[in-house]
C-alpha cells in the first residue's frame, strides 16, 4: 500500500477536479491510501466523492486572499499553494505522512514538497501550461507574468515525474518550456465507468416507471442538444447559441419548435467571470429570440448531469484548442454523437464521421452537423454505438488505473534505488 496525497488548489467542479478525483478513485481501488489537501473545498459545490467520506479532505490556507484589488489572481493562487505545500512538508502530523504527492495546475509547490524530511516522490500532472491561460494585456501584465512564467518552468522541472493529458498538450508543453529536458508521459483522463453504468441502470428503471421531462421547460418530444462546460468565455458557449439560431433557417418550423439547447455548466458565485458570462449568455439568448429553445443550468449535480446525458440526442462541445476535454468521453459513453471543434484534445477522442463531427469554429459548420444529426436517426444511433465502443477500447477506467498504479510504483522503486 502506498500513501498518496493529492494537492489541488480548489476542489470544485471542473475537468481538472474530475481528473484528480478519478485518479484518486483509481489508486484507492488498487489498494492505496489516498487523501486530499486543498486550499478550498465547498461541500455544496464539488464532486460527491470529495464530500461523502470517500476520501479524507483537509483544507489549509483558505483564509488567504484569492485576489488583491480585483487583480493578481495568479500570485495569490501561488501564495495559497505555497502555504499548503509548507503545511504538507513541515506541519502535517507524522501519522499523515505520505509516500507520493500528486499535484497539478500550480507547480510552485514542487520544490517545497521536495524539502520535506521524509522526501515523498512528487508527480506533477500538467493539464496545460498556466502561462498560456493568462490573457496578454500590455506591458505591465507581461512584467507581472515574466517571473511567474519563469518560476513555472523551473518548478515543473523539479518534479520526479511529469504527466500531460493529451498529445496536443505534450506538443504545447515542449513548445512552451524549451529549456526543460523533461519529456512528459501522456496519461489520458478516463471515466469512472462503474458509476456511469449504475446511473444508466437507475435512469432506465426510472424512465420505465415515470415519463418525466428532463427539465420543466423541455417538452417530452423535444430534440435535445446538450452543451456541458463551465461558464467561462473561453468555453465558447456562444457558438452553440448562434448555431442553434442558424439551425432555425435549415429546419421546417415544426421541427425547429422541437429543438432545445441545454447549457449546463459549473457556476461559482465567487468567480466574477462565471456570473458575468452567464448574464452574457442570457442576453445573447434574448437577442436571438431563442428564449423558448434555450435552458441555462448552473452547477448540475452528478446525477442531474447523467440525466442530461441520458436524455440528450446530441452533445455539443464548443471550446477551441481544449487541452483534453472529458465531456466528449462522457457523451460518447452515453451513446451520444459529439459535435466538437477540430482542434485540441477532441481530435484525439472524437473520430470525425464515426463518433461525431469535428467542425470549424463557425456557426455554419456547427449548424450543418447539428442539422445532419437531427434529420438522420440512423446516423445518430450508429455514431452513438461507435462512440461507446471507442471509450471502452481506448479510454477505459481499468487501463487508466493500471497505468497510474504502475507510475506510482515506479516512483517508489526509483526512490529505493537512489
Amino acid at each position: 500500500m502506498v500513501r498518496v496525497l493529492f494537492l489541488h488548489p480548489d476542489l470544485g467542479i471542473g475537468g481538472a477536479e474530475r481528473l484528480v478525483v478519478d485518479a484518486a478513485l483509481a489508486l484507492k481501488e488498487r489498494g492505496h491510501a489516498v487523501s486530499f489537501l486543498t486550499n478550498h473545498h465547498d461541500s455544496t459545490h464539488c464532486f460527491k466523492e470529495t464530500a461523502d467520506g470517500s476520501f479524507p479532505v483537509q483544507i489549509v490556507g483558505d483564509w488567504l486572499p484569492r485576489k488583491l484589488f480585483g487583480r493578481f489572481y495568479a500570485i495569490c493562487a501561488y501564495v495559497r499553494m505555497i502555504y499548503a505545500a509548507f503545511y504538507a512538508s513541515f506541519f502535517m502530523p507524522e501519522r499523515k505522512q505520505v509516500d507520493v504527492v500528486i499535484c497539478d495546475l500550480i507547480s510552485v509547490c514542487v520544490p517545497i514538497l521536495r524539502l520535506a524530511r521524509h522526501r515523498p516522490r512528487v508527480l506533477f500532472y500538467c493539464h496545460y501550461p498556466d502561462q498560456l491561460l493568462s490573457t496578454r494585456e500590455g506591458l505591465l501584465k507581461r512584467l507581472y507574468r515574466t517571473p511567474l512564467n519563469w518560476l513555472e518552468e523551473q518548478t515543473i522541472g523539479q518534479a520526479d515525474k511529469v504527466l500531460v493529458n493529451s498529445k496536443f498538450t505534450l506538443r504545447v508543453f515542449q513548445d512552451t518550456f524549451r529549456r526543460l529536458q523533461v519529456v512528459p508521459d501522456v496519461l489520458y483522463p478516463s471515466l469512472h465507468t462503474q458509476y456511469f453504468d449504475q446511473m444508466e441502470r437507475k435512469l432506465e428503471q426510472r424512465s420505465a416507471l415515470l415519463d418525466e421531462p428532463v427539465h420543466p421547460r423541455v417538452p417530452r418530444n423535444s430534440f435535445i442538444f446538450l452543451d456541458i462546460n463551465r461558464y467561462e468565455r473561453k468555453k465558447n458557449h456562444a457558438l452553440a447559441l448562434h448555431s442553434l439560431n442558424l439551425l432555425r433557417d435549415l429546419l421546417p418550423l415544426p421541427d425547429f419548435k422541437r429543438c432545445r439547447l441545454i447549457i449546463a455548466g459549473g457556476y461559482d458565485t465567487r468567480c466574477t467571470e462565471n456570473v458575468e458570462h452567464f448574464a452574457e449568455l442570457e442576453q445573447i439568448t434574448t437577442d436571438l429570440h431563442l428564449e423558448e429553445h434555450v435552458v441555462l443550468l448552473r452547477s448540475p449535480t452528478d446525477e442531474e448531469k447523467c440525466n442530461l446525458l441520458y436524455s440528450a440526442h446530441c452533445l455539443l462541445y464548443t471550446p477551441e484548442n481544449e487541452h483534453f476535454g472529458i465531456v466528449p468521453l462522457e457523451g460518447m459513453y452515453f451513446c451520444k454523437p459529439v459535435v466538437a471543434l477540430n482542434s485540441g484534445g477532441p481530435t484525439e477522442t472524437v473520430v470525425h464521421s464515426s463518433t461525431g463531427f469535428l467542425c470549424e469554429n463557425q456557426d455554419k459548420s456547427f449548424a450543418g452537423a447539428m442539422h445532419q444529426l437531427f434529420t438522420d436517426e440512423g446516423l445518430r444511433s450508429k455514431m452513438g454505438e461507435q462512440g461507446r465502443k471507442r471509450v471502452q477500447q481506448k479510454f477505459s477506467f481499468g487501463a487508466f488505473a493500471d497505468r497510474l498504479n504502475e507510475i506510482v510504483q515506479e516512483l517508489l522503486a526509483n526512490k529505493k534505488d537512489e
